[in-house]
């Protein structure tokens, strides 16, 4: 397996092409989050990868290394849109967001997966993009790094589920939680457990 490269980048001709990517689609709690970046191809931070693919403090490492050199936009949809929209939609929407967020607006636009958002720019999608494209993949580390930060600070106001390490994802801990606990105004009513438990509070 190779390492993500800057071939996407220079297929597309544009001078300036940012890297799309979401973290937080499968959780049972808290927002989607999305990161676009546009990398300078001459300060490229060495390791990027598909941020699943890294440890913790080497994605936080590499954040730090991205976040000096290239331009970053942030999309975050929460909750209650999640709910109203579903995931799937609410993930197209982080990213239109993390674009917009960008402060120059980019050529030509890489999207991990193979959907893309609404965007005034043109874009590409790339499935298991994160392992093949630099921009992408280092979009997935700061999305990701992001988002763990986020669920590290409502950790810190609900610390009975563990999110500051389970990120909000169903883990035997965080269903435990929930068993004795209930649901606090940060889960996903439209996902399946969390209606279930819903459900049966409302017997």
């Amino acid at each position: 397996m190779t390492d993500p490269d800057l071939a996407h980048e220079s297929a597309c001709g544009g001078r300036l092409v940012a890297g799309v990517d979401e973290v937080g689609r499968g959780p049972w709690a808290g927002p989607v989050v999305a990161c676009a970046v546009i990398l300078d191809r001459h300060a490229v931070p060495r390791g990027l990868d598909d941020s699943k693919r890294l440890t913790r403090p080497r994605r936080e490492v590499l954040d730090v290394e991205i976040r000096a050199t290239a331009c970053i936009g942030l999309g975050v949809v929460t909750v209650e849109e999640i709910d109203r929209l579903n995931v799937l939609q609410a993930s197209l929407e982080a990213m239109r967001r993390a674009v917009a967020d960008l402060p120059v607006s980019p050529d030509h636009v890489l999207v991990d997966g193979n959907r893309l958002p609404r965007l005034v720019q043109p874009a590409t999608a790339i499935v298991g993009g994160d392992g093949l494209s630099a921009s992408i993949a280092a979009a997935s580390i700061v999305a990701k790094v992001a988002r763990d930060r986020m669920m590290a600070d409502l950790a810190r106001e609900y610390p009975v589920y563990g999110w500051d390490h389970n990120a909000g994802y169903g883990t035997p801990e965080h269903r435990a939680a929930l068993d004795r606990h209930g649901v606090c105004l940060h889960h996903r009513r439209s996902f399946a457990p969390i209606a279930a438990l819903l459900a049966g509070a409302a017997r």
